[in-house]
């Protein structure tokens, strides 16, 4: 195999296909999070890796346009952020389609079901119907997990080319977060070959002790795996071999189910 898929990108230069300012711009967006949700100049300028001179003109540019609100010296984004995020939310049908049949899932099993997509080695929230939290951390929309220790995460590497889910397994940081979290390439490799062949995937305790979850594939009309949906639960409640047994069924149904609205719709 070529080792082109563990060499470091190059970052983009200004050119006439990258604009460096609106680069920079998404940079001061991305630094304000669930753990630093307001900041100093200094702070975006850190976190971004810009000036201070330059992290105050984006940053002023984005309160004028309503993105950012400042109070003394701290800054924190508005709800209007939340207009780009639904800009990508409501351009797809699927996410419309999902959530009758992901809370009708959630009202039979009694357990959180999540929807999510791939976004480099990361998965990223699109829909969640919670029952109770099952987790150390909040999940929302728009939330981020690794890729590799999470059933929705494999089922979405599962659905790429092997060479491709390869590379993006060499390119992750496959921190380990229990010490069930398998972190191998060759080892993940194989299980998401399993979960490729069996069209489903379990991952018991990887992500956070005590934590099981299902996932399973939305398809689009070509076959493609193009989302995945998820239950999850707490092992003293329900146990992996459990929630395989009773929980996999109606949440491969739902999947089927999300699966041929959308080849309906589209």
């Amino acid at each position: 195999m070529s080792t082109d898929a563990t060499a470091p990108t190059a970052p983009p230069r200004p050119g006439d296909s990258y604009v460096q300012s609106f680069a920079r711009g998404l940079a001061v967006i991305r630094s304000f999070s669930a753990s630093a949700p307001s900041q100093t100049l200094a702070d975006v300028a850190r976190s971004a890796g810009l000036t201070r001179a330059g992290a105050r003109r984006i940053l002023l540019t984005l309160a004028q346009l309503g993105y950012v609100e400042a109070e003394g010296r701290q800054f924190r984004l508005t709800p209007r952020i939340l207009d780009l995020g639904f800009a990508y939310l409501s351009s797809l049908p699927l996410w419309n389609l999902a959530e009758p049949v992901m809370e009708a899932l959630v009202a039979q099993v009694k357990e959180s079901c999540s929807a999510a997509v791939l976004d480099g080695h990361d998965i990223v929230y699109v829909l969640r119907v919670p029952t109770h939290q099952i987790m150390s951390i909040n999940l929302g929309t728009g939330s981020r997990l690794p890729a590799h220790c999470t059933s929705m995460g494999r089922v979405l590497l599962a659905g790429l080319p092997p060479e491709e889910c390869r590379a993006r397994l060499l390119a992750a940081p496959r921190q380990a977060h229990t010490a069930r979290t398998v972190t191998d390439v060759d080892t993940l490799m194989l299980t998401i070959a399993d979960v490729r062949r069996q069209g489903w995937c379990l991952v018991d305790q990887e992500l956070e002790d005590g934590l099981v979850s299902l996932a399973a594939p939305i398809l689009d009309r070509a076959g493609r795996t193009i989302a995945a949906l998820n239950i999850s639960g707490q092992t003293h409640r329900t146990p992996a071999a459990q929630m395989q047994e009773r929980l996999l069924p109606p949440l491969r149904e739902a999947a089927q189910q999300i699966s041929q609205l959308l080849r309906m719709k589209a």
